[in-house]
């Protein structure tokens, strides 16, 4: 990392002023492809917690909500984009609602 990124990053009194210093301002290139993996990770996550909560294997879930195993362990890695259908099925599978905020 270069001495001026440090110092940058150094001098943050804010979560989003650390953001921009490392991944620059919104709208940019960088900071557009981690905020889509932050995201990515957030969901993963959700989805193995509820999963585990409900008692099921990546394999019993697949099959109750009729897809592969390796789909859901794709999503919950963050390696795989889901349609929104497709993760309404995953959290119905799991006796959960998805509410969406559009911000």
């Amino acid at each position: 990392m270069d001495t001026k990124k440090k110092e940058a990053i150094m001098g943050c009194t804010s979560f989003d002023e650390l953001l921009n210093a490392e991944y620059g301002e919104r709208g940019t290139e960088t900071r557009e492809r981690y905020e889509a993996e932050a995201d990515a990770f957030c969901l993963a996550e959700c989805l193995k917690e509820q999963r585990r909560l409900a008692g099921l294997t990546q394999e019993q879930l697949a099959t109750k909500i009729g897809t592969k195993k390796s789909y859901i362990s794709k999503i919950e890695n963050g390696h795989a984009d889901v349609q929104l259908s497709t993760l309404f099925r995953i959290f119905a599978g799991l006796g959960r609602r998805v509410s969406l905020t559009v911000l």
